[in-house]
């Protein structure tokens, strides 16, 4: 039996855990630089949509009362994190699907009364997280997803927790479900499944496999047959990444290439670290800058390169150097940047490169790699950086609204008064 718990308005709960004034009031979380509505409570949902730009919608908010957020990622970080170890005490088979959503497996649970360990899982995060979940069980992954729809929709009814554990309750559940809503199903699939009067997930599941493996593919096969209560899609093991990226817009254009060569450095420099802290190294690196497509009374230009190096490497000075001849080679003057970002590629474990006869990087890079991030991890913060980047300069978001980062930061924890 595969569980999919979910974090319920995570970004929101977040908030009101620290609040519980807040609870049954709208809120609503913004993005970076408090862009658009990113997440909601239920009770803003009506007033305000996903993904609402935030300046449009000022007059709604104080009309309605809607409590405003900027996104506060340290916290809502650290409270995924409570949540998962609790959730990684009820069994060890575990896949962290984002950073609201898990799946559990349980094996051996024959015996279990598993609407009752649901409720158990779903007071514990509760009390020790004061975090609301809903859990959906089912004998496959698709299905306990469809399950956890269920639980939340309905959740005075099933008190956040429903198990699909027999045919019937799988037939009538696929039935509920609209195929758009589908897990894996998406906008551009669903149009063509509803041009062939496929309107609900059962209706999917009445395809013949070779008209579903021909049109969907045979991913498309595999959801069918997880609908249909086949098991064919096992928990994942966490992945080292396959390309790491650092971009920002800047707060203002920049012309000169001086202050590019800066912004570009340092985007490399904290992609090295990214690399060091999953144990890889790169083989080659993408740059990019562009201009910004919002002013149209300014010149426009936008242009990219890939740089190979000559040798793996995840050094902050080696992937500084070649980010900056690739920016060297693709700026032009004349022109108002607003974006430019780093790409490293060609990704692979830093125990299995392969070194170069002709061509290899200074030994001394690594114990000095190595020292650089301790130093800042003890520090809390990127005291330490290449001469060339900015010591003083540091990507800062608008965050005209941020909470308190009440469990990472000794200097705002939370006061009892």
């Amino acid at each position: 039996m595969y569980a999919l718990i979910d974090c319920n308005n995570f970004y929101a709960s977040c908030e009101r855990a620290f609040k519980p004034d807040l609870i049954d009031k709208p809120v609503v979380v913004l993005s970076n630089n408090d862009g658009c509505v990113i997440a909601r409570s239920n009770e803003a949902k009506p007033h305000v949509p996903m993904g609402a730009v935030a300046f449009k919608y000022k007059a709604i908010f104080k009309e309605q009362n809607i409590q405003v957020f900027s996104s506060n990622y340290p916290l809502y970080g650290d409270m995924s994190n409570r949540v998962m170890n609790i959730l990684a005490t009820y069994t060890p088979d575990i896949e962290i699907y984002s950073i609201d959503e898990a799946f559990l497996q349980f094996k051996g649970y024959e015996n279990y009364n598993l609407t009752a360990y649901g409720l158990e899982i779903k007071d514990k995060v509760m009390q020790y997280t004061r975090i609301p979940i809903s859990v959906g069980m089912g004998p496959t992954k698709a299905l306990s997803k469809v399950a956890n729809k269920i639980a939340k929709k309905y959740a005075d009814r099933t008190q956040g927790v429903y198990i699909i554990d027999t045919e019937e309750k799988r037939i009538k559940a696929l039935r509920w479900l609209p195929v758009e809503d589908v897990w894996g199903i998406g906008r551009k699939i669903s149009k063509k499944l509803h041009a062939i009067q496929v309107k609900t997930a059962y209706d999917f599941t009445q395809l013949p496999d070779d008209y579903v493996r021909k049109e969907f593919s045979v991913v498309g096969l595999r959801l069918k047959h997880e609908l249909e209560g086949k098991s064919t899609l096992s928990l994942e093991k966490v992945k080292p990444k396959k390309n790491i990226a650092t971009t920002r817009s800047f707060a203002k254009n920049i012309t000169e290439i001086e202050e590019l060569k800066e912004r570009v450095s340092t985007f490399a420099g904290s992609c090295a670290e990214k690399l060091r802290r999953q144990g890889s190294v790169c083989q080659a690196l993408l740059v990019f800058v562009h201009t910004n497509g919002h002013r149209k009374e300014l010149p426009q230009y936008s242009r990219s390169m890939v740089v190979k190096l000559p040798y793996a490497s995840n050094s902050d000075i080696t992937l500084s150097k070649y980010a900056i001849k690739a920016l060297e080679l693709i700026y032009k003057e004349g022109y108002a940047y607003k974006k430019a970002g780093v790409i490293v590629l060609d990704l692979m474990p830093e125990n299995e490169m392969q070194y170069n006869l002709f061509f290899h990087e200074n030994p001394k890079h690594k114990a000095l790699m190595q020292t650089l991030d301790k130093v800042n991890k003890d520090l809390g913060v990127k005291k330490l950086k290449l001469a060339r980047q900015n010591i003083k300069k540091t990507w800062v978001m608008r965050q005209e609204k941020l909470s308190p980062r009440y469990t990472t930061s000794w200097n705002e924890l939370l006061e009892v008064q």
